[in-house]
């Protein structure tokens, strides 16, 4: 199953993941609201994109009293379901990661979804930091 693969030593910290994503998403060329951000180590000596690493365990899922995330069997992503979700942000606790965040404009919370497998963060990189591909040597 195709992953969003990460790679720091190619991030160039030029934001353009963030900005397609909030395109995408939100509608508007805002970072702020984007579902994947850039961190930056050493004053930018270091970049890192990071983003929902749709783990197996999904301890935002069970930890939500709504179930309002769901799984895509398809592509293997944990999903929020906007009618279900209440904003009480339960599951931001619950990641350990810190990939699911509050969006204030909507009064939901946002996680990564690949773009229903069209990732456009992985589009718009510009040096191959992000791409969406089989893990290596994972079978097709």
């Amino acid at each position: 199953m195709k992953q969003l693969i990460l790679d720091a030593d190619k991030c160039t910290s030029c934001l353009q993941c963030e900005i397609a994503c909030s395109l995408e998403h939100e509608g508007l060329f805002s970072p702020a609201y984007s579902r994947i951000k850039v961190f930056e180590f050493e004053h930018g000596k270091r970049n890192i994109p990071y983003t929902c690493t749709q783990c197996e365990e999904a301890w935002c899922m069970h930890a939500c009293p709504t179930n309002a995330i769901a799984i895509n069997m398809e592509l293997g992503t944990k999903y929020v379901i906007e009618d279900k979700c209440v904003g009480c942000k339960v599951c931001t606790l619950a990641c350990p990661y810190g990939t699911i965040n509050y969006n204030a404009k909507s009064g939901k919370v946002t996680k990564c979804n690949l773009c229903d497998g069209d990732p456009k963060c992985a589009e718009a990189c510009p040096t191959d930091a992000i791409i969406y591909a089989e893990p290596a040597g994972a079978s097709a």
